[in-house]
């Protein structure tokens, strides 16, 4: 296996970090949250691949888990908040290590927006719903009465917390009645990959609408930043929906990584090793985890989501789309600049192993070998990292 190489800092630095588990049998939480040596717990004490110094070296703005029970209690998800530092909540680590599920999301909180409450904590709920967001929206308090001015009463009242995520979260439900979908209805099967694919989209459509339509007085005279981050994780309990995009033609966004396979597991037998791998025993794929840090090291386990992408899991069948709007690069040898999400500390500081066709938050520059969509898919799988099987299944059809 190739590890992580050249581009660790000595220094932890505090980032929120997030984390998806979707598989065909459950696992204990303990197995994503706390055991493998760079999980999201680990992460919110020792971000090894990210570069922030900004608000010193620890994630101490409390934390998430969001999970899917047994169908019998219910189609809501359990939901497990505190603003206590993750690695020193007692009670987290009793309940992971006793508890199991089929799909699981974990948050780790580094506040820029909203204060520090468990209202503030991510993942947020509704119904089958479940919503967490890595980054922020541009020019936010220039926004927020403009965006709740959009909102049926319902969505607005539904809002408890001071976070742009959580107000991004009742946007989405806004935009899902519109399109003529009950938030509240919990359907047996879920909404559908299309449908939520579609909602998330507008939803980051209108998003740009409403920092686009600020004066330009306002834009000059306040300095103000219109660039939004806007990684979200959205799932019905069903299917799963991830964005990596920013609100820019010229920068990278916030970091994902995604990595599938058969098992999950440690590499030996001996229980305290906290070496975890992706196996692929087979052509199917039974795991997929999504993360804004590769919870291993070595590099061939995990695949770099392009940036301005939407990504979904439906059956554990991974798409990769790409985001048509007026910030999408057509020319395969568009380079973005890394420069503002490392500022923000919500970028990978990792290179890619010799061989590879392209580097994390530079794969706009691999060669144009397709047309329309494979021509993007290509962009994020010649790296030698994603094998074969893998992918013509993120060709076939959801």
């Amino acid at each position: 296996m190739v590890p992580f190489s050249g581009a660790i800092p000595h220094s932890p630095s505090p980032i929120p970090a997030i984390a998806v588990y979707k598989g065909s049998d459950e696992i204990l939480l303990s197995k994503l949250i706390l055991d493998p040596a760079h999980s999201i717990l680990k992460q919110s004490f020792d971000s090894r691949l990210r570069l922030d110094t900004r608000r010193g070296q620890n994630n101490a703005d409390g934390f998430g888990i969001g999970f899917y029970t047994d169908p019998k209690l219910g189609s809501a998800p359990c939901l497990f908040t505190s603003t206590i530092p993750a690695w020193n909540c007692t009670n987290l680590h009793r309940i992971a290590s006793k508890t199991a599920s089929r799909l699981i999301f974990g948050h780790v909180r580094a506040t820029t927006e909203g204060s520090l409450s468990e209202d503030n904590c991510h993942p947020f709920t509704h119904a089958s719903l479940m919503w967490m967001h890595n980054g922020g929206l541009g020019s936010w308090k220039y926004i927020k009465r403009r965006l709740s001015d959009r909102l049926a009463d319902k969505w607005f009242l539904q809002v408890k917390g001071s976070t742009d995520s959580e107000w991004a979260f009742a946007l989405f439900l806004d935009t899902l009645e519109r399109l003529g979908h009950d938030p509240s209805s919990s359907p047996e099967n879920g909404f559908g990959p299309t449908v939520l694919r579609r909602a998330v989209e507008d939803t980051i459509a209108q998003i740009n609408d409403l920092t686009d339509s600020l004066p330009r007085d306002v834009l000059q005279n306040d300095d103000v930043d219109t660039r939004s981050l806007l990684n979200f994780a959205l799932t019905d309990g069903h299917s799963i929906i991830c964005t990596r995009y920013i609100s820019s033609s010229k920068d990278e966004a916030a970091s994902l990584y995604y990595s599938s396979g058969t098992q999950w597991v440690t590499r030996t037998s001996d229980p305290s090793d906290r070496q975890y791998q992706m196996e692929r025993n087979d052509k199917g794929a039974d795991i997929v985890l999504v993360a804004s840090e590769p919870l291993t090291f070595e590099r061939e386990n995990w695949v770099n989501v392009p940036t301005n992408s939407i990504l979904t899991i439906h059956h554990q069948t991974v798409m990769v789309h790409p985001i048509l709007d007026k910030y999408y690069e057509r020319d395969p040898y568009h380079v973005r600049s890394s420069a503002f999400v490392q500022a923000k500390g919500l970028v990978s500081n990792e290179k890619a192993p010799s061989g590879s066709c392209i580097s994390p938050g530079n794969e706009a520059s691999t060669p144009a070998i397709m047309d329309g969509h494979k021509k993007f898919m290509a962009q994020s799988l010649c790296s030698r990292s994603f094998s074969p099987d893998l992918a013509r299944r993120a060709f076939a059809p959801l």
